[in-house]
């Protein structure tokens, strides 16, 4: 019904930058929040950010001052802007939504989830 779509990962240096997009497409009748999140091997997956339908931005501590999160409601696309990054932030990122569909009768809201980015920080 809904796809998130990622790109932007990849390898970099630390104190170096990347940017990761995801774009929703399908069914939606609207999104409401979007977000960020990432796991490493053996871990539970994270908080890394959240955006609202009206731009306001949560932030886990770790990466604040650092990453900024933005969205084009226009073009259903959230975006992870990564700056200084340490190799702490090595890890698979996720983007997700919570996303108004079309249900068998009335509309539903749903989470959904993209395939995963990987954001690897060498030293």
């Amino acid at each position: 019904q809904v796809q998130l779509v990622e790109s932007g990962g990849g390898l970099v240096q630390a104190g170096g930058s990347l940017r990761l997009s995801c774009s929703a497409s399908g069914s939606i009748l609207s999104i409401n929040a979007m977000g960020w999140f990432r796991q490493t091997p053996g871990n539970k997956r994270e908080l890394v950010a959240t955006i609202t339908s009206g731009g306001s931005g949560n932030y886990a501590d770790s990466v604040k001052g650092r990453f900024t999160i933005s969205r084009d409601n226009a073009k259903n696309t959230v975006y992870l802007q990564m700056d200084s990054l340490k190799p702490g932030d090595t890890a698979v990122y996720y983007c997700s939504a919570n996303v108004r569909i079309m249900g068998m009768v009335h509309p539903v809201t749903a989470d959904f989830w993209g395939q995963g980015a990987q954001v690897t920080v060498s030293s």
